[in-house]
């Protein structure tokens, strides 16, 4: 747990850097109409590095190591992580829509062990829902696939 509570710590330093660094390129200060651009990320990612020290410190003085992970934990981890991982990928051929009705779908059956009319069901109409609230609602285009377009959207 020590190694991996390092490793994270010194990662988000680094990313806290980064930002800090890009924030007072745009500015950090006060302009005449408020804050300029880099104002909150600047400080969001001080208190983040603040935080990331913190925790790196706390490591480092540690003596007793434990495994961040059992076996036994890690099958449950990954129940989630290749069905999400897989997910990300489909939504580049099929589109965001058809991909989140698959993942759920496979998810309820998989985990959930759900009924396949209820699987159904629930996979297309929470696909629709967020296709309606998403596209129709916010008017906020998401990646769509060749289904959407051959259902002229």
């Amino acid at each position: 747990m020590r190694a991996a509570d390092l490793v994270t710590a010194g990662a988000l330093m680094l990313v806290a850097g980064v930002v800090i660094v890009d924030a007072a390129r745009l500015g950090i200060g006060w302009g005449t109409d408020g804050p300029k651009s880099g104002f909150f990320p600047f400080w969001l990612a001080l208190l983040m590095g603040a935080v990331s020290a913190v925790t790196f410190g706390r490591a480092l003085a540690r003596r007793r190591q434990r495994p961040f992970v059992s076996r036994a934990q890690l099958g449950p981890v990954l129940k989630v992580i290749w069905p999400a991982a897989a997910l990300v990928v489909v939504t580049q051929f099929v589109g965001l829509y058809v991909a989140s009705a698959l993942y759920t779908g496979f998810y309820m059956r998989w985990i959930g062990r759900h009924r396949w009319g209820t699987v159904v069901g629930l996979s297309v109409g929470i696909a629709v829902a967020a296709f309606l609230l998403f596209e129709k609602w916010f008017l906020v285009p998401m990646p769509k696939g060749p289904l959407e377009a051959w259902l002229g959207h």
